[in-house]
Formats: structure tokens, C-alpha cells, sequence
């Protein structure tokens, strides 16, 4: 008797880890996907109100370091390394960090639920450290201007970093999944496959190269939209802690996308 339920528990723990350990399939994950893309603009709209830095699009990011580096050599000689420059550079390292913490991925399986909800776990951890350290600093959350930033503190270095590090494990998450939602981090390409896609005009039937493109789009926009609402009423920590608690929703949905089906 003792035997046959050891075999009945060795079994159960194989179901078990074989699930865990099973692809998704991509087509059949937009809803965890449309969420990530809803917490890049729910994310971004923190950070761009109170310091006008973006912790997920880097590009601006590095071109702002650019300039700050060509200032050296605009003959008025200004070494200062500006407040905003700290701050993107901070957002650009942190996001880096992030991006190369995903590549445990490859070692789980990049498109495994298992991976999947426990890098998504990690985000919330992120989201949530966040939360704690603009809490902590005293700060506010909407800047009344570009040169008067309601971050400056090193706790609230501390925030941007934690932000900035959940959008670059997001985006490369995303981006293993090969699907058309892409890095569900930065939309620009998203905006130009989408003007480029030829069967734009077709209303009448539906076309996932499209139609995913979309909704990545109006998840994103959804998300800045709710993202700065909530700022007028709870601000910045209590914002990202929403943030954390949407973030731990989305781990839990990863573990029930329906896996990739055999080839026949």
C-alpha cells in the first residue's frame, strides 16, 4: 500500500514539473501579453511624471547621455554632470541589469510557464522595491517642470533603478516569446510594422499580425492613462504598488496559458 502511493506521489510530481516545464504557445498568450504592455505604460507614467525620464525606453535614455557627453565640448565648458543625465544613466544601467537577469530563461526554458511566472515574480519584487524606496524618500510625484524634479534623492535613485530593472527583464521575456506583441517594452517598431502591415484595411476579418499590434498599442496607452489617474490620487508608492500587485496577477496567469500543441 505504502509503495503504490509513492508511485502515485512520484507521479504526481512528474505531471507536475512536465507542466511546469511545458512551452506556451505564444498565439494563445495575448491577454498575459496586452498585460505586460499595460504595465510598461503603467510603469513609465510613474517615472516620466516626477523626473521626465523614461525607465523603459532606453533610446531616449542614450540619447540624453549623448548630449550631456557633447556639452564637454560646446566651449562653455560645463562638466557638471546634471541631475536628469544621473537619472538616465541610472534607468540605462538598471534596465540593462534587468535585461541580463532574463537570460536565466535559457537555462529554464524561455518559454516555459515555469520561466515565465517566476520572471514575472521577479518583476514584482522589483515593482514592489520600488514602491518601498519612494515611499521611504519622501518624495513626491508629479514635477512641476523639467528643471524642478520631485525625485532627487538617492532613494529615489534607488526607484528608478528597481523600475527601470522590471522593464528590461520584461522586454527580453517578451521578446523570447516571438510573438507580435515583440519586446511589449518600446512600440515605435510596433507603429511602423503596423502602418506597414498590408492588410491594414481588411475590417472584416480578423488578422492577428494586425490586431495584436493593436492592442500592444491600446494596452499601453490604457496603461500611462490609469498609471497618471492614480498618481493624483495615491501617488508614487502607492501607484507602484498597485503596480506590484498587477504584476503578481500576471505571474499567476502565465501558469495557465494553454501549452504549445505536439507537430503531428
Amino acid at each position: 500500500m505504502s509503495e503504490k502511493r509513492d508511485l502515485e506521489n512520484n507521479s504526481d510530481s512528474t505531471s507536475l514539473r512536465e507542466y511546469l516545464f511545458t512551452d506556451i504557445d505564444g498565439e494563445k498568450a495575448t491577454s498575459p501579453l496586452s498585460a505586460y504592455c499595460f504595465m510598461t505604460g503603467f510603469i513609465n507614467s510613474v517615472c516620466f511624471s516626477a523626473i521626465f525620464v523614461w525607465c523603459a525606453f532606453q533610446t531616449g535614455n542614450t540619447v540624453q547621455l549623448s548630449l550631456a557627453i557633447a556639452r564637454l565640448f560646446n566651449g562653455q565648458h560645463d562638466t557638471s554632470f546634471h541631475l536628469a543625465d544621473q537619472q538616465a544613466l541610472c534607468s540605462l544601467i538598471t534596465f540593462i541589469l534587468g535585461a541580463f537577469i532574463a537570460r536565466i530563461g535559457d537555462k529554464m526554458g524561455c518559454k516555459t510557464r515555469v520561466w515565465l511566472s517566476l520572471g514575472t515574480f521577479i518583476q514584482t519584487l522589483f515593482t514592489m522595491g520600488a514602491a518601498v524606496a519612494i515611499w521611504k524618500s519622501g518624495q513626491g510625484s508629479v514635477a512641476d517642470a523639467r528643471d524642478d524634479p520631485a525625485w532627487s534623492n538617492t532613494l529615489s535613485f534607488v526607484c528608478v533603478g528597481f523600475m527601470s530593472a522590471s522593464m528590461g527583464l520584461q522586454g527580453i521575456m517578451a521578446k523570447r516569446t516571438n510573438t507580435q506583441f515583440t519586446t511589449t517594452v518600446v512600440l515605435t517598431t510596433t507603429w511602423c510594422e503596423l502602418m506597414a502591415e498590408p492588410r491594414l484595411f481588411e475590417l472584416r476579418k480578423l488578422v492577428i499580425s494586425r490586431d495584436h499590434k493593436i492592442m500592444a498599442i491600446g494596452s499601453l496607452f490604457l496603461g500611462g492613462f490609469l498609471g497618471r489617474a492614480l498618481l493624483d490620487v495615491i501617488g508614487s508608492a502607492g501607484t507602484l504598488g498597485v503596480g506590484a500587485g498587477l504584476r503578481f496577477i500576471i505571474t499567476i496567469w502565465w501558469l495557465f496559458v494553454p501549452a504549445k500543441a505536439a507537430k503531428q
